[in-house]
């Protein structure tokens, strides 16, 4: 029987067809002379410049300036990425403390997506702030741009064979090679391809998002303010909860791995927010009353 049909690639595909073993090709995309272009850079430039177009487009639909949005953009990024990094670094000081260095050097991965959110909060709080707008109409036309670029940038992880699962003999798997597999799994082939899980996930709370926003705008006044960014916060949390708990290279807060009580803490605000919108018919807490009139 053929070992694989397609090897070194992106993926090999088995015999029978069962499943799909990933491999990664390497985390360089190319280079030229001393310049080395990265996936996981590419992968997140990528999922910028989607973003900012797809909410831009979001914002005509909704009458808002687009402007708005590409300003906004610029301070995201500006509280987004040192957000994830520091978050990263934290929690796994003890690697950091003896190569201080290396704290800055995000090319080489290492961050995290719930720093970036509480960092892009931030951001975006001042900025809601500065502009006189309502944050929650600039979250929810922000929350299916950012899960769309989670689900893209998972694939960071693919080519830099990180964060992935643990040990695996499922039909899809991925490989991970001696060099970048834990201690206790250093004679372990194959893991469970968790980037794959959380991509897969990622798309399927974004086709919700898009879903509930153009329905809302088929039917005036059922969509309340602030709702797309709860359902992001509890749909995407559900499954980082249950993903998180495949994953051998956690970032953890005593014994407990912090993304699950990231997550856990979450899917309440979220819940909660969303009783207090739907249940008690009440506006959520803005940073400008006037706001939501004047987008």
């Amino acid at each position: 029987m053929l070992d694989h049909l397609l090897d070194g690639n992106f993926f090999s595909l088995p015999v029978p067809l069962l499943g799909f073993v990933f491999r990664s090709p390497g985390p360089i995309l190319f280079e030229f002379g001393p310049v080395s272009v990265r996936w996981y850079g590419f992968l997140i430039a990528t999922a910028v410049l989607l973003g900012v177009t797809l909410s831009q487009y979001l914002a005509k639909r909704r009458s808002i300036d687009p402007e708005l949005i590409g300003d906004l953009a610029i301070w995201l990024v500006i509280g987004a990425i040192p957000g994830a990094r520091l978050y990263y670094v934290l929690f796994q000081w003890r690697e950091y403390a003896s190569h201080p260095a290396d704290i800055i050097a995000i090319w080489k991965g290492g961050i995290a997506i719930h720093g970036a959110i509480i960092g892009g909060s931030i951001a975006a709080w001042l900025f809601a702030r500065y502009h006189r707008v309502s944050l929650w109409q600039l979250l929810d036309l922000v929350a299916p741009s950012l899960i769309l670029g989670q689900a893209i940038g998972r694939w960071g992880n693919f080519f830099n064979s990180e964060a992935f699962g643990a040990p695996t003999n499922l039909p899809w798997k991925l490989f991970i090679p001696p060099a970048n597999r834990p201690l206790q799994y250093v004679s372990v082939d194959y893991f469970h391809p968790t980037f794959l899980y959380e991509s897969i996930w990622n798309l399927g709370v974004f086709i919700l998002l898009l879903w509930l926003f153009f329905r809302g705008l088929k039917r005036p006044g059922t969509l309340k303010v602030g709702t797309l960014a709860l359902v992001y916060a509890v749909a995407y949390s559900c499954g980082r909860f249950w993903i998180e708990g495949l994953r051998t290279d956690s970032l953890l807060f005593g014994p407990l791995k912090m993304a699950q009580i990231v997550s856990l803490g979450a899917i309440a605000l979220g819940l909660f927010g969303l009783f207090w919108l739907y249940k008690l018919n009440r506006p959520l807490p803005d940073v400008s009353r006037s706001a939501t009139s004047e987008l």
